[in-house]
């Protein structure tokens, strides 16, 4: 008994202290971001809201989150037909050289994201396109679209066959199939890859900093190159304002399918 508690104590001091070191950042900025100093300081030179109404009047903050949030919707709209369509594929069907394509789709994760952005940033060089907002969400669909393939190859993989032969023997077409039964059943997955997809987008910075030009930043790249100068309570401010947004994705994505759904796919 004695050593099944010490178990269970030494357990979730562990868990206590991998909360505590996640947390901890974003605590600190929380605090900083209702001081009432002009500098960053913790914990926070009493209690104020001056630096939310300052963001709230910041022009160039503004526009560069409607800029992000421009980037994470094409990135999205992308990501949803090529997602989907290639996570039913590896999960329905025999599709050739089926190993080889799912470590492909690792390759994003095991190159270095300057080395994919210096890439693409070639790439929309040569094509004229440089510090347009469409390259850069098509950019970061390309690098998290295995988020959006596992998240919809889970939720194809419970589909029974059954189904489709079912309606195939009772005279339905394939669009009519695809339209009516595996898109149904895969909805969940669509809307849990969706829903990260724009949580990704919207937080991309290295590839978007190597994209955009100074008429072009999104807001990562706008807080970077503030702090590039002097850190004030307002980037603070903004940065809990992007994790509010970010948590309040994941609230949504948790509430209308449930994380199990992509933790599934992993």
């Amino acid at each position: 008994m004695t050593g099944s508690r010490s178990k269970s104590v030494t357990l979730w001091t562990f868990v206590a202290l991998a909360l505590l070191m996640l947390s901890a950042p974003t605590i600190v900025v929380l605090g900083a971001s209702f001081t009432s100093g002009n500098m960053i300081t913790f914990p926070p030179e009493g209690f104020s809201l001056k630096w939310y109404a300052k963001i709230a009047q910041a022009s160039d903050l503004r526009q560069a989150f409607w800029r992000s949030l421009i980037v994470a919707a094409i990135c999205t709209l992308v990501s949803i037909p090529v997602g989907t369509l290639a996570g039913i594929a590896l999960a329905k069907y025999r599709v050739r050289f089926a190993r080889s394509m799912q470590v492909y789709l690792l390759l994003p994760f095991t190159i270095p994201l300057i080395g994919s952005g210096i890439g693409m940033m070639l790439v929309f060089g040569n094509l004229g396109v440089l510090g347009q907002l469409w390259p850069v969400g098509l950019a970061c669909a390309v690098i998290n679209l295995p988020f959006m393939i596992w998240a919809v190859t889970a939720s194809a993989s419970n589909l029974s066959p059954d189904l489709e032969l079912a309606a195939a023997n009772c005279g339905a077409p394939p669009l009519q199939r695809f339209l009516y039964i595996t898109l149904p059943a895969v909805l969940p997955g669509v809307i849990t890859g969706s829903l990260l997809m724009f949580i990704l987008a919207l937080n991309e910075f290295l590839v978007s900093l190597l994209l955009v030009d100074a008429r072009s930043v999104t807001l990562p790249v706008q807080i970077y190159n503030s702090i590039r100068s002097i850190i004030t309570p307002d980037l603070a401010a903004i940065s809990v304002v992007f994790i509010l947004s970010a948590g309040l994705a994941i609230a949504l994505l948790d509430r209308v399918v449930g994380l199990d759904i992509f933790l599934k796919s992993k």
